[in-house]
């Protein structure tokens, strides 16, 4: 056993885990973040994204003990259902959402990929959510609403 201690949505947590566990259940078991979901358990799917010091990670596939010292972030991070963060927002206002599982790793992926390239082509805001997995067939809505923000933005 360990304990990690974790910096989540800018506060402070301990967690006493497995020296192997991922960070999605440290997040979901023991801290009761339930935006990042389990997909593929691989790192494949994207449904657990999380952002890490800046930069989109999938946490399935991420050690919680190498989390050290690391500022995550997720979907609660950005905002909450009462008051909705301005890309998650964007998200509502397109109908961005069928059945939901990929959104978790959409928005964390984009809001990553937007914090570094704040006016991308289609073609690069394609090529950032391409890594996501998404079978609902709101592929097209999910770009819109990368694109409302950034002209919002």
């Amino acid at each position: 056993m360990a304990t990690v201690s974790l910096s989540v949505n800018g506060k402070s947590h301990k967690v006493e885990i497995e020296d192997d566990t991922p960070l999605l259940y440290a997040l979901r078991d023991h801290l009761e973040i339930n935006g990042p979901k389990f997909g593929c358990g691989l790192g494949q799917c994207g449904a657990c994204t999380v952002i890490v010091d800046g930069q989109a990670v999938r946490s399935c596939v991420t050690p919680t003990t190498a989390m050290q010292g690391k500022n995550v972030t997720t979907l609660e991070g950005l905002g909450s259902s009462a008051k909705p963060g301005k890309l998650q927002q964007a998200f509502i206002d397109e109908q961005a959402v069928q059945c939901g599982y990929c959104i978790n790793g959409m928005i964390m992926t984009a809001s990553a990929f937007l914090a570094n390239n704040k006016n991308p082509t289609d073609a690069q805001i394609n090529e950032a959510l391409a890594g996501n997995l998404c079978r609902c067939g709101t592929h097209q809505r999910i770009v819109a609403a990368v694109k409302r923000y950034i002209a919002a933005a």
